[in-house]
């Protein structure tokens, strides 16, 4: 896996990756503290709505972004999206209102909704070898696991000396050292996007959506994501409700079952290069969505059962399990995402992903939340484990087993000499030729036979 940092570009892109992370960690710990001074009791709710406005932030806006930027170089739109994020910083320890926090937490996640796509659009232009790419996944899979572990143990360790308002200030030297990076590395042209694809933005903001709904393998990828979000919202929702009321234990213990879930989760990250070079992207991520269904629906029954000696260890194992399957279908999606997209689509196509990846996140922390709440947590784990085993068998079926990269077809409508035919053979039907998945005028779904293919 470390190999992949020898190469310079990628070697300052990821370290302004790591530290934007633990500026973003630092915020996580800090925007508590700010909100219980603002609203005491309320805090709790004030943070939930700032959750709340992050996903709509990354669900409704991170493809229209994508569409505003999507004839710009990538360097300005990352250290412009750095600047915005350290501004917002800067501004958070002044703050006296609520509503102010609102405004700015949105501010800071709409940048965080242009930084990000644009981010993972660009390292498979940096990283061309498919080896160095899933390296490249696996490295940035353990450096949001391990900020997880190391940003509020960084947090605790500066606030014995500081007050948390100047771990505002670290978030902020955190960006501002990412857009240096930025800056600094020598980034290779992307090609925009064809001008074929529409001019209207409405056009250009639902191209990605398009492209995932009209690709087996991203349709399929949709699916495995909401099954492997179905137990990574049962953690990140229900665990202090495991640990503390179901099992009785200290709240100390509750870092520990997250630490357990971070654990298999690193441990997977760390096997999965070597893995997915003997195996396929399609033989570990299709099981893994199937594990985590199987977990919930354990989890469900053994949650009914009374607590004893085996409940505390079967919970850690559990939670471990759940880490190891998410990062099994999370590592690999930049991969399948790469294959289904021409290099002026790229940034498109993961704005899309993001996008539509945490619309599934979002859904699983709703139920997760609201079912353990009013129906408990039986219940909750029952009803995710369905959602799961639904999304892992429509995955399997979505995802046909023969998976190539050209796909070929027969045109039926188009007449010798169209630029389309280049290469292409005549048959008794049509023209027949391969190539990679693409949305457009001529293709507008896969499989397709209609009267242009």
């Amino acid at each position: 896996m470390l190999p992949v940092l020898r190469h310079r570009t990628y070697r300052r892109l990821f370290t302004a990756q790591v530290i934007a992370l633990v500026g973003t960690g630092l915020t996580t710990v800090a925007l508590s503290l700010l909100a219980y001074d603002i609203a005491g009791r309320d805090a709790g709710s004030v943070l939930g709505t700032a959750l709340a406005i992050k996903m709509v932030a990354y669900v409704g806006l991170a493809p229209v972004i994508s569409a505003l930027a999507h004839r710009l170089p990538p360097r300005p739109v990352l250290v412009g999206a750095d600047l915005v994020r350290a501004t917002v910083a800067c501004g958070l320890p002044f703050v006296t209102e609520v509503w102010q926090v609102y405004v700015l937490i949105f501010a800071l996640q709409v940048a965080s909704a242009t930084f990000t796509p644009a981010f993972q659009s660009l390292i498979p232009q940096v990283l061309p070898a498919e080896e160095d790419y899933t390296r490249a996944l696996s490295l940035s899979r353990l450096a949001y696991d391990l900020e997880m572990l190391f940003s509020p143990a960084l947090a605790a360790a500066l606030l014995t000396w500081i007050t948390y308002n100047w771990l505002f200030t670290g978030t902020a030297a955190g960006f501002l050292g990412s857009a240096a990076l930025v800056l600094s590395a020598a980034l290779p042209a992307v090609a925009p996007a064809p001008a074929r694809h529409g001019p209207g933005l409405l056009s250009r903001a639902t191209r990605g959506t398009r492209l995932f709904l009209a690709t087996p393998r991203l349709r399929a990828l949709l699916a495995l994501t909401l099954a492997v979000a179905a137990g990574g919202a049962t953690v990140m929702v229900n665990t202090i409700v495991y640990v503390r009321d179901h099992l009785g234990r200290a709240t100390s213990d509750v870092p520990l079952a997250l630490g357990a879930y971070g654990a298999g989760s690193i441990l997977t990250a760390l096997l999965l290069p070597r893995l997915l070079a003997r195996t396929g992207d399609r033989a570990l991520m299709l099981p893994a969505a199937f594990t985590s269904a199987g977990l919930l629906l354990a989890l469900a029954a053994a949650t009914r059962a009374a607590p004893g000696a085996w409940a505390w260890p079967a919970l850690l194992a559990t939670w471990a399990a759940f880490g190891a399957t998410e990062s099994l279908i999370t590592t690999p999606t930049g991969r399948l995402v790469r294959r289904s997209a021409a290099p002026g689509d790229l940034n498109t196509a993961f704005a899309a992903q993001f996008s539509l990846s945490h619309g599934c996140w979002l859904l699983t922390y709703s139920l997760a939340g609201w079912l353990g709440a009013r129906a408990g947590l039986p219940a909750a784990a029952l009803a995710l484990g369905a959602v799961a085993l639904v999304a892992a068998l429509a995955a399997r079926r979505l995802w046909p087993a023969p998976d190539p990269d050209r796909l070929t077809h027969v045109h039926t409508a188009l007449t010798h000499g169209h630029p389309h035919l280049a290469g292409a053979l005549r048959t008794g039907d049509g023209w027949r030729h391969a190539h990679a998945y693409v949305i457009d005028d001529l293709h507008h779904r896969w499989p397709a036979r209609t009267a242009a293919d």
